[in-house]
């Protein structure tokens, strides 16, 4: 198996059928930050930096789903130009 892996997103290229049929397939992954609307208990979900790869779900299982035809639709037209990166969460004290 043979893995790269960027900021953005990471790939993953693997045999399917094993080495005799040599049939490759990509596996892309990307993060999604995930939240919940309080007025309405959704889960909603998006990967930053990327306009038009957003979902709900009314479980994390549907949001997953959901997010995962979102972006298959969105990669469909080519890689995504990602418009930022996702850095991490922090928490902030005031006092």
């Amino acid at each position: 198996m043979f893995t790269t892996s960027s900021s953005a997103a990471s790939v993953n290229r693997y045999l399917l059928g094993g080495p005799s049929h040599g049939i490759i397939a990509y596996m892309q992954s990307f993060t999604a930050v995930i939240e919940r609307d309080e007025s309405t208990g959704l889960f909603v979900g998006y990967v930053p930096g990327w306009p038009g790869a957003h979902s709900q779900g009314a479980t994390l299982d549907e949001l997953r789903q959901n997010l995962e035809e979102v972006i298959a639709m969105l990669l469909e037209d080519g890689a995504p130009k990602l418009e930022g990166e996702f850095v991490g969460t922090q928490t902030v004290k005031v006092a």
